[in-house]
């Protein structure tokens, strides 16, 4: 059973940064066994739909949403099994609970989600 644990969510003001970072456990089966394997990031923000954010695949290759492309920056560490969002430039907009995602062979697995909240 793959489990996601999101963490370093928090407040910052416009223009500043936070790094958000998604540990995962139970993919092992996934990882070792060539079956499909990625993680994202997906956002919600108040009284929106969740939104695709940020995802990177086994082999490391990395994609944005439009609207966060050139200010957060995904990497994974596969020796800690654990993925970073790295969010700079933050604005009002990025507010939301930022969950993370795993895809295993046909299964998708959430996180709990960690809040995000941007001042102007």
């Amino acid at each position: 059973q793959v489990q996601l644990v999101e963490s370093g969510g928090g407040s910052a003001q416009a223009g500043g940064s936070l790094r958000l970072s998604c540990a995962a456990s139970g993919t092992k089966y996934c990882r070792y066994n060539e079956a499909p394997y990625a993680m994202s990031w997906h956002r919600q923000g108040p009284g929106k739909e969740r939104e695709f954010v940020s995802g990177i695949d086994s082999n490391g290759r990395a994609s944005y949403a439009d609207s966060v492309k050139g200010r957060f920056t995904i990497s994974q560490d596969n020796a800690k099994d654990t993925v970073h969002l790295q969010m700079n430039g933050l604005k009002p907009n990025d507010t939301a609970m930022y969950y993370c995602k795993a895809v295993c062979g046909p299964f998708d697995y959430w996180g709990q989600g960690t809040q995000v909240t941007v001042s102007s």
